[in-house]
């Protein structure tokens, strides 16, 4: 008895050691990955035609709405905005505008969503209404590859491509904060790896949402 308890323990160890050198192994690839510079505006896919920003951090708005100048035939939606707040509060604040009449009109905001599961919803319908197919997911880099996840697996039949910033919270990337960040938002993305790809949960329809505005 006390053998195979023995034994059951140093099984028990080695499971334990294994996983933890994996978790520690995906941590260190997730804020290199995290960390890489943002891609060429020049090398995105022409045949984008649409444009999701996800509201949550510096630089992300200002980049899609420099994917947008690009190509003003896009259509870009802000998704996560708070309530109440309008297109013309947003370019203020984070100084990009104002924008001509006929670039501002290609531009969508979205108050619902308060997750990114909220974000996957929220694009998914908005794409659906407009037509579209290709979609620059843009966020920042620690947070990418869960909206990626997220997305995928809310609407499959999309095209996403990433466009990742690096927001001054990343920098310098070594600093307390910055590693807390990363544990955070590498968490996260752990748990939404379990949920979507392991236990296929699929009873979230709808999760991350604010109720509609009164008529």
């Amino acid at each position: 008895m006390k053998q195979a308890l023995a034994i059951i323990g140093r099984g028990c160890f080695a499971v334990a050691t294994i996983v933890s050198w994996v978790l520690i192994g995906g941590f260190v690839y997730f804020c290199a990955d995290a960390l890489r510079p943002p891609p060429d505006l020049q090398n995105i896919p022409a045949d984008c035609d649409g444009i999701v920003a996800l509201t949550g951090g510096k630089n992300r708005i200002e980049a899609g709405i420099a994917l947008l100048k690009q190509q003003p035939q896009r259509l870009l939606l802000i998704s996560g905005v708070s309530p109440h707040t309008e297109l013309g509060h947003i370019l203020s604040a984070t100084g990009t505008g104002p924008l001509p009449p006929t670039l501002a009109q290609h531009i969508s905001l979205g108050h619902q969503a308060v997750t990114t599961i909220g974000n996957a919803w929220e694009t998914a319908q908005w794409a659906t209404q407009k037509h579209l197919h290709h979609l620059i997911i843009v966020t920042a880099g620690y947070h990418m590859r869960r909206s990626l996840l997220e997305f995928h697996d809310i609407a499959p039949q999309l095209r996403l491509t990433p466009y990742w910033v690096q927001p001054p919270a990343m920098s310098p990337p070594l600093h307390f904060h910055t590693v807390l960040l990363m544990m955070n938002q590498y968490s996260k993305l752990i748990g939404a790896l379990l949920r979507v790809i392991i236990l296929r949960q699929t009873d979230y329809a709808q999760e991350g949402f604010r109720p509609p505005p009164p008529s």
